[in-house]
């Protein structure tokens, strides 16, 4: 009876996490602030704790919704209010701006060089120099605005009209077909055949991706088991 009722609960808990998520909206890990990431675990935890103890369903239930509320309760604040919302979420950042880096600004985001210039390489840019301003936002992440001369140019600035980019189907993934994908771009399995064969694969498991474009381009990444150990950036 005691599984029976945890199976029972669990599925309570789940259901119930599921609307009171929808409820207080989605966002993507890397956009989430501290508050949001302590909120979800808090929340999480009341759900496993209910799963677990059974007799404390209609507690735990309750501390959900409570928790759900204070989040929504918040986040209009913190959109009505700009003071609110530095309260709860803290303040931006500049962390290098015309060659200089700002230490204190450094010491109040508990960030160290290592990690500062680890998140500029994630976002393309391995020599600082080329950086004219870089803030650390509420949520970590950074955000970057190039020196003028190093701004990838656009077709805009060489008055270029360019043709509209279109999905890119993957048509095998990991040594097999994906048949709809493979429908979906107007190709079949013949066309497939044809065009690996082109470049020298005929067996589909020796292939990691494929890709089809709406030039029917096919685009073969083989399978690669040489292993990368060293470390640069060390």
């Amino acid at each position: 009876m005691e599984v029976f009722e945890v199976i029972i609960v669990a599925a309570i808990s789940f259901v119930v996490l599921f609307i009171l998520t929808k409820i207080s909206g989605t966002k993507e890990l890397s956009e989430a602030t501290m508050f949001d990431y302590i909120m979800g675990i808090t929340i999480g935890s009341i759900a496993a704790e209910m799963t677990m103890n059974p007799e404390k369903a209609i507690g735990g239930i309750a501390g959900m919704i409570v928790y759900t509320l204070i989040s929504l309760i918040l986040a209009i604040g913190t959109n009505k209010s700009q003071k609110f919302r530095r309260l709860i979420y803290g303040n931006s950042y500049i962390l290098l701006e015309n060659g200089k880096l700002y230490r204190e600004n450094f010491k109040k985001c508990r960030m160290d060089l290592n990690e500062f210039l680890m998140k500029c390489r994630i976002k393309g840019y391995y020599n600082i120099a080329d950086i004219q301003t870089v803030i650390l936002e509420t949520n970590g992440n950074i955000s970057i605005i190039p020196k003028e001369i190093k701004r990838p140019a656009t077709p805009e600035d060489l008055n270029l009209t360019p043709t509209q980019e279109t999905l890119i189907y993957s048509v095998i993934l990991d040594g097999k077909i994906l048949p709809e994908n493979l429908k979906y771009s107007g190709k079949d399995i013949n066309w497939l055949n044809k065009e690996m064969k082109k470049q020298g694969y005929t067996k589909i498991k020796d292939i990691f991706l494929a890709t089809c474009d709406k030039n029917n381009n096919l685009t073969i990444y083989p399978k690669n088991s040489k292993k990368i150990s060293h470390d640069v950036f060390k």
